[in-house]
């Protein structure tokens, strides 16, 4: 009985073939590969999209408990510096000796105008509450690590924001934190050394009658002061409120054109308010800074416009 013979399997030998065989292994163990990247992508992709909002409320949730933790880590060192935060910072514009009057009267015999020596009386503050000392202390410290850690929430919240800017954004919006936290700083610098001071002495000095003494409290000296050096920081933040409402179309130059005349005359009588003396150069310190802001936002606001006007049209003619 004859058995069947087997049939021999083909064996790739030549090199030929060999080559062509690990070529075409290799490029479908690519594709299969790249298959599976998209399938992951996809699913990625969509697991992305379902978690967006989770992710950004976390993130969120992040950044502001960074900030407050910088807030408190800032108090608390100005809770244990007292001496110097309270001596040599808060309570040194209400003195006679104060930078910024020993500046002034030297322009003022410079420029031979008596009215910058102002004629100013150190105040003495009383304390009527029990907890009132504490409390301003409380109160300083937690004001002054705001101040200090301004700049590092600002940067927190910007790294909130920046993922959800396009390219172009970021590169228009490149030392926002720097700018925005230099013009708050500058506020506080320009309210300590020049508004507090003049708004100290001529409040501290003012009588209606000579039979009426001034007894100020701690809490009144301390909350006038923290008050206006937090408002004038907000309002050196003017030109970045101006360039936002501005690039969504609420704010345009001619705007600010139009109430050009009616700020001059506001910010006027907000200098007339705070200078102790009815000269016209003792309102012109404390007005030209805060005029000269109002005219760098327009002047902003302008750029961004005529930017926008030309883009608009070259998408115009562009359709």
């Amino acid at each position: 009985m004859t058995l069947p013979l087997k049939r021999k399997s083909k064996v790739v030998t030549s090199p030929v073939q060999v080559n062509k065989f690990i070529c075409t292994f290799a490029v479908s163990n690519e594709i299969r590969m790249q298959i599976g990247n998209f399938n992951r992508s996809g699913e990625e992709e969509s697991q992305e999209k379902e978690m967006t909002f989770w992710d950004h409320l976390e993130a969120l949730r992040g950044a502001l408990f960074r900030s407050v933790i910088a807030i408190f880590v800032f108090g608390i060192t100005a809770f244990i510096f007292k001496k110097v935060i309270f001596d040599y910072i808060i309570l040194a514009p209400k003195n006679n000796d104060f930078i910024t009057f020993r500046l002034l009267c030297k322009l003022g015999k410079v420029l031979s105008i008596d009215s910058f020596c102002f004629n100013t009386v150190s105040i003495k503050l009383i304390n009527i509450e029990l907890a009132g000392q504490f409390m301003s202390h409380m109160m300083i410290s937690l004001i002054v690590g705001l101040i200090v850690a301004v700049p590092y929430v600002i940067w927190e919240l910007w790294r909130f924001v920046k993922p959800g800017l396009t390219e172009h954004e970021r590169k228009n919006t490149r030392g926002a934190v720097l700018i925005i936290s230099m013009l708050f700083l500058s506020g506080v610098l320009f309210s300590y050394f020049l508004v507090v001071p003049l708004m100290i002495n001529f409040l501290g000095n003012y009588q209606v009658s000579e039979s009426v003494v001034n007894q100020i409290a701690l809490t009144s000296y301390t909350s006038s002061v923290t008050m206006m050096t937090l408002i004038m920081g907000l309002i050196f933040e003017f030109p970045v409120l101006v360039v936002f409402l501005t690039k969504i179309g609420i704010v345009t130059p001619s705007l600010l054109k139009r109430y050009r005349k009616h700020t001059a005359v506001a910010i006027l009588i907000i200098a007339g308010l705070i200078t102790p003396s009815p000269d016209i150069f003792s309102q012109l310190i404390v007005a030209v800074p805060l005029y000269g802001l109002y005219e760098i936002s327009l002047s902003i606001s302008s750029r961004m416009y005529r930017k926008r006007e030309k883009m608009e049209k070259m998408e115009e003619l562009a359709g």
